[in-house]
């Protein structure tokens, strides 16, 4: 018996160390205070902003309908259905899942069947002893041992790859909303200013009209018609100018929609599209929503379990095989219970000096975990920038439009006196030119900023990732210390 016992024992020392050494293999931690801080308070608001949690993913709605335009509905439906970025997001997620697939197989047992005709003879077949036929058919199996978590690791980072990706396909379908809700709106705002435009094209040449009666009538000099002409003119290549910027936006939402822009067409519509106000209030964990924030965390923390793949190639790689069949000289006998073959095997291999291949993969890992942590630190930190820059553009803008609108009421009030002065001839042409100049002037930017509003409003939506309701989540800080263990 002792005999027997001592080979078993000998060929068994290696698997008993690899179990040993199992344990060794590990992921390395993250350090907490490494990992993004988030402020107790939004700068913008009223005090009741809360801090904010990236986790996993949350349901953003469809928070273009607030704006209540069945139009920009329609865009977005659009563009969801036929956006090329969108397509390419989501080719991509259907390759990181087929990686995970290849992932998850290498970690299964392998199984083949096979069958082999082999003709020997010659000096071959004299120093076996037979000269023929071999006919031979069978099964073969074999297991990698995965001891050390290698496959493990490598699987959960393919995995996390694949969360990844989806938060990338959830963020690109997101600046796609947002991008044609930006265009659209754009596009509204730009109809609304040439209308604008025009209508003082208009009253220009009613003013023209006038002037050159007054002319023939001898009245006034020519220098007072020149002076008309001049700003009608002026005008009308401004106006000229916003029809090339309408068609540009056009073809940009063309593009968005998956559409050519040859067969694109927008009609112009009056804007009538409604400004949601976002309530002050609601807690900064929306930003649980932001995809792109989650899309950086599953990528560090799939650059975590890639160090662990990396350390996992210090230790033996422990395969178990086995293969059965027939064989036979003759294809009658070949499944004969005589013709039977069988063998089982162990097969450990442990490299002793690759000239650094593997501290160099260790390092390079170690790198790629610090780049990645240091994205989504950066991630984190433009989120808040995001958000605060939104917010404060529409506190600015609210207290901008009001100022807008004084001046707007005053431009207006000077032209309709003006007007009634130069009429009667109490006031010279330039100061009737110079007030319509200015209320022209004014109600564009007071245009402008109603449409810097909804840009804005927009861009507070996309800053919070789509929404603005609440979501249960962890703290910024929630991440994994550790992967897990390479033998879990």
């Amino acid at each position: 018996m002792k005999s027997l016992t001592s080979p078993l024992r000998t060929a068994l020392a290696p698997l008993l160390l690899a179990l040993v050494l199992a344990g060794c293999a590990t992921a390395p931690a993250i350090d907490p205070a490494a990992l993004p801080g988030a402020p107790a308070a939004f700068k913008e608001g009223d005090g009741r902003w809360t801090q904010a949690t990236p986790a996993e993913a949350q349901p953003t709605g469809t928070w273009w309908r607030a704006f209540a335009d069945p139009a920009l509905d329609e865009l977005v439906d659009r563009a969801l259905a036929r956006n090329n970025g969108i397509q390419v997001a989501a080719a991509r997620l259907s390759q990181a899942r087929a990686l995970l697939r290849a992932a998850d197989a290498e970690r299964a047992p392998q199984i083949g069947v096979g069958t082999d005709v082999s003709r020997q003879g010659g000096a071959v077949a004299r120093a076996g002893g037979a000269d023929g036929t071999l006919i031979t058919a069978g099964a073969s199996l074999s297991w990698e041992l995965d001891l050390f978590g290698r496959l493990a690791q490598a699987s959960r980072a393919a995995a996390l790859d694949a969360e990844s990706r989806a938060a990338l396909l959830r963020d690109t379908r997101l600046v796609v909303q947002a991008d044609v809700a930006r265009g659209y709106l754009a596009l509204r705002a730009l109809d609304a200013e040439r209308a604008l435009v025009r209508e003082t094209v208009s009253a220009y040449r009613d003013t023209l009209v006038l002037t050159e009666r007054r002319f023939e009538a001898g009245d006034i000099a020519e220098l007072d018609v020149a002076r008309v002409r001049s700003e009608l003119a002026a005008t009308e290549s401004e106006a000229l100018g916003l029809d090339r910027r309408r068609a540009e936006l056009e073809h940009a939402l063309a593009v968005l929609v998956g559409e050519a822009a040859s067969d694109f067409a927008f009609e112009v519509d009056a804007w009538n599209t409604a400004l949601p106000v976002i309530p002050a209030g609601v807690p900064s964990t929306v930003l649980v929503r932001r995809p792109d924030i989650d899309a950086a965390r599953q990528s560090m923390l799939a650059a975590q379990a890639r160090v662990g793949v990396a350390q996992a190639a210090w230790f033996p790689d422990i395969a178990l095989t086995a293969a059965g069949g027939f064989a036979s000289p003759e294809l009658g006998d070949l499944f004969k219970w005589s013709a039977r073959s069988w063998g089982i095997g162990a097969l450990l291999s442990l490299p002793i000096f690759d000239g650094g291949r593997r501290e160099a993969g260790v390092r390079n890992a170690s790198a790629e975990l610090d780049a990645a942590l240091a994205g989504y630190r950066e991630q984190v930190l433009v989120a808040f920038k995001d958000v605060e820059d939104q917010l404060s553009s529409l506190r600015l803008l609210a207290e901008q439009g009001e100022a807008q609108a004084r001046a707007v009421a005053a431009a207006s009030r000077a032209t309709v006196l003006s007007d009634v002065r130069y009429r009667n001839g109490l006031v010279s042409q330039l100061e009737l030119l110079d007030a319509r100049r200015s209320e022209l002037r004014n109600r564009r930017e007071a245009l402008q900023v109603r449409s810097a509003q909804y840009q804005a409003t927009v861009g507070l939506v996309r800053a919070l990732g789509g929404g603005w309701g609440t979501a249960d989540a962890g703290h910024l800080a929630d991440v994994p210390a550790e992967a897990g263990s390479a033998g879990s």
